[in-house]
């Protein structure tokens, strides 16, 4: 089951207030240069088919502040190697962020020192 992405009427989610608590977490601390990857589930979303790619989710994504942590969807994330703007499949991610993924898709993390990043699965039923 995952909790619903319904923001609170109040504060109209801005800022990422009025979230529900999640019921869908995962956490890690990433090694120096160590990547690792976290496969979106395939059956938490609340009255729809397991195993559905169509399933879509808000992936909060929280890093330890200070923390440089680069992040790619269904591709090998990366540190940048030099001091000149080159093509990537990584991105640099802010301490919060939040990120549209279906169902299956594989999401990967690195950083250069250790960090603790932390995902939250809210489902949505559009988009």
């Amino acid at each position: 089951m995952a909790t619903q992405y319904n923001i609170d009427n109040q504060s109209h989610g801005v800022n990422g207030w009025g979230l529900r608590f999640c019921d869908s977490n995962y956490t890690v601390t990433l090694g120096a240069g160590s990547e690792q990857s976290l496969t979106v589930p395939l059956n938490i979303s609340m009255g729809t088919n397991p195993a559905i790619s169509k399933n879509k989710f808000l992936a909060v994504i929280t890093t330890e502040q200070s923390k440089k942590v680069y992040a790619a969807l269904n591709a090998t994330a990366a540190v940048p190697a030099g001091g000149t703007f080159a093509a990537s499949t990584s991105a640099l991610l802010p301490v919060q962020s939040c990120r549209f993924v279906k169902a299956g898709d594989v999401m990967h993390f690195i950083s250069a020192a250790t960090a603790d990043v932390s995902v939250e699965f809210y489902a949505i039923q559009n988009g």
